[in-house]
This record gives structure tokens, sequence and C-alpha cells, in this order.
């Protein structure tokens, strides 16, 4: 096997682990405070914000009204708003301080992440854990994540995009809605 193959063939592996060790109730949570949200604000950071970004687009494409902080188009927030934060560590001062700011406004702060200890642990209202190792994330121990062989953050930034992928995916069958229905939202303008 040559050394791509190897290399892929290893972070494919370590995906299948971190996904193997979730189910339907560790994001129920997730999923019901999407669909009772009447708008969605969403946060993240570096490569973990992209992830989030692109979750940001297709809770639009599934009819939510969503909002990406950093845009500057994006309004305040009141409160009844949710507010979904995915950070690996759970402590990273900026952020810190914008989702203290969204609670400030009393929106429900929802965190993604799979730290065990950390700032946003102690404000958030809901947490949802993904089981993969951060960059700088702290963990109790071992059963927490999956172990990696990948450099800094990189599997629960590449675990990040599919778990907000299939989380879409989900929503889509609860609310009854069609590829055609998330295909007709798409900006039509490009």
């Amino acid at each position: 096997m040559d050394n791509f193959q190897k290399l892929s063939k290893n972070a494919l592996d370590e995906l299948s682990q971190v996904f193997a060790k979730m189910n339907d109730k560790d994001v129920k949570p997730l999923l019901d405070s999407i669909e009772e949200a009447d708008r969605i604000f969403l946060l993240g950071a570096g490569r973990e914000g992209l992830s989030t970004r692109e979750f940001a687009m297709r809770l639009m494409h599934l009819g939510k009204e969503a909002h990406w902080v950093w845009e500057d188009t994006t309004p305040a927030v009141r409160p009844g708003d949710l507010f979904i934060c995915a950070c690996g560590s759970a402590d990273v001062s900026y952020i810190n301080t914008v989702c203290d700011n969204a609670k400030q406004a009393d929106a429900k702060l929802l965190l993604v992440t799979p730290s065990s200890e950390g700032h946003l642990l102690s404000i958030a209202d809901i947490v949802i854990k993904v089981p993969a190792m951060a960059y700088k994330a702290v963990y109790h121990s071992e059963n927490d994540y999956v172990p990696t062989n990948q450099m800094m953050g990189n599997q629960f930034e590449q675990a990040l995009l599919i778990f907000f992928d299939v989380i879409v995916m989900m929503l889509k069958d609860e609310m009854g809605l069609t590829n055609e229905d998330m295909e007709a939202r798409h900006r039509n303008v490009e």
C-alpha cells in the first residue's frame, strides 16, 4: 500500500470509529433545538468554523433562518434564538466572549465539542459531544475520544463536517422535506 492509500485509510478508519461511538440519542437535543428554533446563529473558528459555516448554509436550505455570526449582514441575537458553537477545546478567548454575549442576549447556547473542560462547557445550555481528538482539547479519560495519528485538530475538524451533514440529512427526513425542496432554496443567481 502506498503512502497516500495508507494515510487516507487511517483517516477514514478513525472517522468510522468516531461515529461508531455516537447514536440517535446523542444528537436528539441538537435536532430538537434546531426544529424548535425560529432563528439560528452559528459560530466556529478556523477549520472548525469552515465546517460550521457549511452547516449554516444547509440549515438555510432546510428553510431555517440561519446566520453565520461573522457575516456583516448578521442581525442582533434576541431572546429565544438558538446559538450553535463548535469549539474543539471549549475554551478560545474570543469565542468565549461571543458566546458570553449571546447568553447575555438570552439565546440558548448549544455547544458541539469533544472536550471535557473549558469555559464554554460552563455556560452552554446543551452540549453535544463528538468523540474526536481536537486541538488543545482536554479529556478526562481515553473513552472520551478516538485516538488519532493525524496532526493537530484534523480528526475533530473532519468529523465535524460529516457530523453536520448527517444532522442535515436527519432533519430533512424529520421535517418531511425532499432534495428538491432544499435545491429550490439554493442561490439561483450564479
